[in-house]
């Protein structure tokens, strides 16, 4: 059991480079917000069809789990949405950062779901968190707009984080992502059949946009969500979403690497995503004590 542990908080691990790296691909893709999300779900869910076809699985689900999946792709969708706005209108490293909200609001909606007591050191641990951004953004305000869509995909991406804990128990993780990516591209059809978003320029993409889109659909979307939702049936919700506070720190490196000056900040921002990972590390301590400390107990019974 602690081997599977480990596998799977390793992996997730990677999981969350591969999401360093879409907010990355996000900057590098020229289209807008909306398009950007509906091309992502719609390659994602036509990878995800071949593989079932590939390895002849089944996809029925009862129409009660269909309402289910409906609302969490919607989130999911929004979720994205807000995400890569916050990305165009600031940058990597702003947006990213105050997406490590997530850890709060997962502290605070998980209870709800799974009924259990609010945890004090997972509040203490998300208000580290915050924080952090108040360093940070106390002197980049010139970011706000990107701040509050962070802010919102923050919410929006604990809530999906959780839901998926409570599925993942009744449901393969590939069946989840399928149907999950398939109405957030309904949705997302819907919007913009009603605002008119669909024109001769939504499908005029340019040849560099269509290799990005596609890694961001495959590897960033496809892969990493199917395995994202299959280790939530070893990491508890919120375990997932605090160690998604150290995409912040692979997509600041891999910014300025790519981006160069673009994405340089002050020595303050720095200081706030320090804090951000050092709230990660403690909650791996604190988990990891947690757990041997439990297989200690159940070795001490065992002789007895």
């Amino acid at each position: 059991m602690q081997e599977s542990r480990l596998k799977n908080y390793l992996l997730l691990h990677l999981i969350v480079f591969i999401w360093g790296f879409t907010a990355i691909l996000g900057a590098l893709i020229s289209i807008d917000a909306i398009p950007l999300v509906w091309y992502r779900m719609l390659l994602a869910v036509l990878f995800i069809f071949i593989y079932f076809l590939f390895k002849k699985k089944s996809i029925k689900i009862d129409k009660r789990t269909v309402l289910k999946f409906f609302f969490t792709g919607v989130v999911i969708a929004s979720h994205w949405i807000f995400f890569f706005k916050a990305i165009k209108v600031s940058n990597v490293s702003v947006a990213l950062v105050t997406m490590s909200t997530g850890a709060f609001f997962t502290s605070l909606i998980e209870p709800i779901f799974f009924k259990r007591k609010l945890k004090a050191i997972e509040t203490i641990l998300g208000l580290l968190v915050i924080a952090g951004l108040y360093i940070i953004f106390n002197f980049e305000s010139q970011y706000k707009l990107g701040i509050i869509y962070a802010l919102i995909a923050s919410f929006l991406g604990s809530l999906f984080a959780v839901l998926n804990g409570l599925f993942i128990k009744k449901h393969e993780a590939d069946t989840i992502s399928f149907y999950q990516l398939f109405f957030g591209t309904v949705f997302i059809t819907i919007y913009l059949f009603f605002t008119n978003g669909f024109s001769v320029s939504f499908f005029q993409i340019p040849n560099l946009d269509w290799l990005y889109l596609i890694l961001l659909s495959s590897i960033c979307t496809a892969y990493a969500f199917i395995a994202s939702v299959k280790v939530m049936k070893y990491l508890s919700p919120y375990t997932v979403m605090l160690t998604i506070n150290l995409e912040p720190i692979y997509a600041i490196i891999l910014a300025l690497i790519i981006f160069g000056d673009k994405e340089q900040m002050s020595t303050t921002f720095y200081l706030g995503a320090f804090i951000v990972l050092f709230v990660v590390l403690l909650n791996g301590i604190i988990k990891n004590r947690t757990v041997l400390k439990g297989k200690f107990k159940q070795k001490l019974n065992r002789k007895k």
